[in-house]
């Protein structure tokens, strides 16, 4: 059993618009009778995410109890970021009964457990378990697996086929890293997709786990929550791309932040995100916009060319009504004066 007298934490990690944020919200509201705190790894400078739960805090999750880190991936800044904002969530009045940590989608789980070795913290916490978020329709596609076949098929420009991407690692790190997978869009890759992608964790895991299926981060926090991993005390069976290395770098990928003019049609911002999605090989957008007539603000976000947006509150009385879009891609295909060009033309007009 795990001493109860520290403070557990559960990390969630997960490729790209795996459903992280959904999965925190619904934990936020649902919290199984425990006071939660939430820590969010933000990609970019805009506070996307962290805005998200802020607004959906209840008496179990108060505004205070989620902390942002914006200034990069979590496990590359753990001595300047991570560890202050530990040590503030556990000084808390009254003190947390959980922490969940939500991760950029490039962080990598292992470095991140290693910080909770930490001697500042070590007695303090542990990592309840690590919780890996995969989206089934991207992964029956196979296009984090290390496959040769399919890696070639994807980038036929590269001589070395059988080299691993950096999606594809880091897709491979978070599922060796984790306790349990959650398997999130299970209706968009249908029951073929569903089982495929089952498969290709299941050989891509160290070990055997179990895989939930999830949808829309509807999960019983009973699943997920309590499982007393120790995961800090298990690094061994953990295995990562990375063990060799002392650090990493996230060099292969980029983040650019666009502000949008207000929009006449949401359905027009949709169909320019897709098309940057197919002809610049976009792989993230979120943000928000403004949309004119309506009071509440629209919520963007894309995995690729599949785009979801809602309205998800009011704006604010002392709020500019203007939107802002986090755009990652793979650093060499970045082209941050077409990116402006198709989703703020009048702004690049300028």
């Amino acid at each position: 059993m795990t001493d109860l007298a520290k403070l557990p934490v559960t990390v969630i990690t997960g490729f790209l618009g795996s459903g992280k944020t959904t999965l925190v919200r619904h934990l936020m509201q649902n919290p199984g009778g425990r006071r939660l705190a939430v820590v969010v790894n933000e990609f970019g400078d805009v506070g996307v995410d962290g805005d998200i739960l802020k607004s959906c805090a209840i008496p179990d999750c108060p505004a205070e109890n989620i902390m942002e880190l914006a200034n990069g991936c979590i496990c590359c800044t753990v001595a300047d970021d991570f560890i202050p904002t530990i040590e503030a969530l556990m000084a808390l009045d009254p003190r947390p009964d959980h922490i969940l940590i939500e991760t950029s989608g490039l962080a990598l789980p292992k470095p991140l457990l290693k910080a909770f070795d930490w001697p500042d913290i070590r007695s303090k916490i542990t990592v309840d378990g690590v919780i890996a978020l995969a989206d089934a329709e991207a992964v029956a596609a196979g296009r984090f697996a290390p496959d040769v076949a399919r890696v070639d098929a994807q980038r036929l420009a590269d001589d070395s086929i059988d080299h691993e991407t950096p999606l594809s690692e880091v897709f491979e790190d978070q599922i060796s890293c984790a306790d349990i997978i959650l398997l999130t869009k299970p209706d968009l890759a249908g029951p073929d997709g569903v089982a495929k992608a089952k498969e290709v964790i299941a050989a891509e895991a160290p070990r055997p786990l179990p895989v939930v299926e999830v949808a829309e981060g509807v999960v019983d926090p009973r699943v997920i929550l309590g499982l007393e991993a120790a995961a800090e005390d298990d690094m061994d069976a953990r295995p990562s791309h990375h063990d060799d290395h002392d650090d990493h770098e996230h060099d292969d990928f980029e983040s650019i932040v666009i502000d949008i003019p207000e929009l006449g049609d949401p359905s027009d911002l949709v169909r320019r995100i897709e098309d940057l999605a197919n002809n610049q090989n976009i792989l993230r957008v979120k943000g928000y916009a403004s949309v004119a007539g309506k009071p509440m603000r629209l919520l963007v976000q894309a995995v690729g060319a599949r785009v979801r947006h809602q309205y998800d509150r009011p704006w604010k009385p002392d709020e500019a009504r203007r939107g802002r879009l986090v755009v990652i891609a793979e650093h060499d295909d970045v082209n941050i004066d077409a990116i402006r060009a198709v989703l703020a033309p009048a702004e690049a007009a300028e």
